[in-house]
């Protein structure tokens, strides 16, 4: 697991800094300064108007003691007039921060989803065991990494334009006051930092990845429900389920022990501005020298600086949370634009990109490079044809699928083949996207121009004639992996063969579920379209729709047979 961010420090900032600054040198640059400095102007105009009636407060409890009764309602006058322009101020600077939270989430989220594609991240992600949770990354931690960072920015800013505001105030009634005030902050946020910063933030940090491992074991159950109804597991996963839970559970109790003591501490140490000034102020009110209402203002002042001076005691939970999702929001930025990864003192698979489809001299490993399970296999694949690849279970008929594909890479070797977009891929498990039957059909090209009539043949042509009747049409929206058999997703998958007429077509157990006559037809339909495809499977019937056989065997070795065909 990543190590989480040990405290609130200067590797923290930079971590902040590497996911936050292309945002604000991006192309959206000018758009994203111009309603800071807007959120900016209106925090500058908001603070200034809460000077005026910090003072008009004051003024007001003076005059009620003075018995001022013309400068009483002329106070009032002046303090809802200025309510008057400070309520649309403040509505106005909550809806500008809002909005550009909004608009560099949506940046930012593009950017990691792009990432996250590219170079299928996706994938090797599953091998990365450090980085839990990715869809949690995405959804939650951009939209927290976004948001908090615009409060803590702004609360800073706040806070600084209140000491300079109201320092000034505070000086006028009585120095001694504004220094004591700014050595309690600074001992109070020491203390703090010191004492709750570390713990704090592993808590946290575990506590990200906890929730969202509990989240994922619930969708896990949603996604696999029939497998687990039919092996009757559902006390296994139920207690699975808790277990999960009980972590979480756990993991909170740690941090309520150290919340309650954060907030002994805070609460005690944020009591005292609510009766100091009045302490101080009290001997020139009682003397005569300053007016009633002065105690007010000083307060009021008072109070202002010191949570400004505060911020990060006040706001030291929140803080460390934000932390630790700095952290793993950097360290899953930082794999998904690392660069490959250097293994000069390995050898690696080599990709050729041509016309032709062949293996050149190919020994493949699994990724961790504990097995070794082909040797030196060299074979070219002759155009329009097929090629079988059959083996026992283990002996790498997938994992050389994975090579050609480029998933793969450890081993020596080369491999030659086109470009991707002229291969289609058919996995062992067939795979239903989200949408309608159609979106289904043109899978992965959703850009092709098909007629209905077109598509509704190739499903005949796949013995699915009664589908798009049976749920409404071409564009009825289901969650297709429930709704259809095995077998029908992968006549389902077999159709889009059909429709993308790829120059070469790689098919990994696809007709595993149908019954022969179902996969003759489909075998048939695909010679018919002159595609050069590649197939693993372990039924002997399959030997009948392809032109040569490559055997591998559990010693890494191979061999290579040419068969008729009885489908011409």
């Amino acid at each position: 697991m990543a190590e989480p961010m040990d405290r609130l420090n200067f590797k923290g900032f930079q971590q902040f800094w590497t996911i936050a600054k292309p945002y604000w040198q991006s192309d959206e640059k000018w758009q994203a300064r111009g309603l800071l400095l807007g959120v900016v102007l209106f925090l500058l105009a908001y603070t200034g108007l809460s000077v005026i009636l910090n003072n008009k407060r004051g003024v007001l409890i003076s005059a009620l003691s003075a018995r001022d009764e013309s400068r009483f309602w002329e106070t009032v006058i002046v303090f809802v007039g200025v309510l008057v322009v400070y309520a649309p101020l403040l509505a106005g600077y909550r809806y500008l921060r809002d909005l550009l939270s909004l608009q560099w989430r949506r940046w930012l989220t593009t950017r990691f989803v792009d990432n996250y594609f590219s170079d299928r991240a996706y994938y090797a992600l599953m091998a990365q065991p450090a980085i839990d949770n990715p869809d949690q990354r995405l959804a939650e931690d951009v939209r927290s990494f976004t948001q908090e960072s615009l409060a803590f920015l702004l609360v800073l800013v706040e806070s600084v334009l209140s000491v300079i505001a109201f320092s000034g105030v505070l000086w006028g009634i009585s120095k001694p006051l504004v220094i004591f005030l700014v050595l309690y902050a600074l001992i109070g946020t020491l203390v703090t930092t010191v004492v709750f910063g570390k713990p704090l933030v592993r808590l946290n940090f575990e506590q990200l990845k906890k929730e969202a491992d509990f989240r994922f074991s619930l969708v896990r159950i949603r996604e696999n429900a029939e497998a687990i109804a039919f092996y009757r597991g559902e006390d296994q996963e139920s207690n699975q389920v808790k277990a999960r839970f009980l972590e979480v559970f756990e993991n909170v109790k740690r941090l309520l022990i150290w919340e309650l003591n954060l907030n002994v501490l805070t609460n005690a140490y944020e009591f005292i501005p609510f009766i100091l000034p009045a302490l101080v102020v009290a001997p020139a009110i009682f003397a005569g020298e300053i007016e009633v209402g002065k105690v007010t203002e000083a307060q009021g002042a008072f109070i202002r600086v010191f949570f400004s001076l505060n911020v990060v005691v006040a706001r030291f939970q929140a803080l460390t949370t934000f932390g630790a999702g700095i952290n793993r929001l950097y360290s899953f930025a930082a794999f998904l634009e690392q660069s490959e990864t250097d293994d000069s003192d390995q050898t690696t698979i080599q990709l050729v990109e041509d016309h032709r489809l062949a293996i050149e001299h190919l020994t493949l490993e699994t990724p961790n490079r504990q097995r070794t399970l082909i040797k030196d296999l060299s074979i070219e694949f002759p155009t329009q044809q097929g090629l079988l690849v059959m083996g026992a279970s283990g002996c790498g008929k997938s994992s050389l699928l994975r090579a050609i594909a480029g998933l793969w890479n450890s081993g020596s070797g080369t491999i030659v083949r086109p470009n991707l977009d002229q291969i289609l891929f058919l996995p062992q498990r067939p795979y239903m996207v989200l949408g309608t039957l159609r979106d289904q059909l043109l899978y992965p090209n959703p850009e092709l121009e098909i007629e209905d009539v077109q598509l509704q043949q190739v499903l005949e042509e796949v013995n699915l004639a009664d589908l798009a009747e049976r749920f409404g049409g071409l564009d009825a929206k289901q969650e297709w992996a429930d709704v259809l058999s095995l077998g029908e997703q992968q006549r389902l998958t077999f159709a889009r063969l059909l429709l993308n007429k790829p120059n070469y077509a790689i098919l990994d157990e696809a007709t595993s579920a149908l019954d022969q006559d179902n996969e003759e037809r489909l075998y048939q339909h695909l010679q018919a379209i002159e595609t050069t495809f590649l197939s693993v499977g372990h039924r002997s019937t399959l030997t009948n729709y392809h032109q040569a056989i490559l055997e591998l065997s559990q010693d890494k070795t191979w061999q290579l047979k040419q068969h008729k065909s009885d489908i011409e």
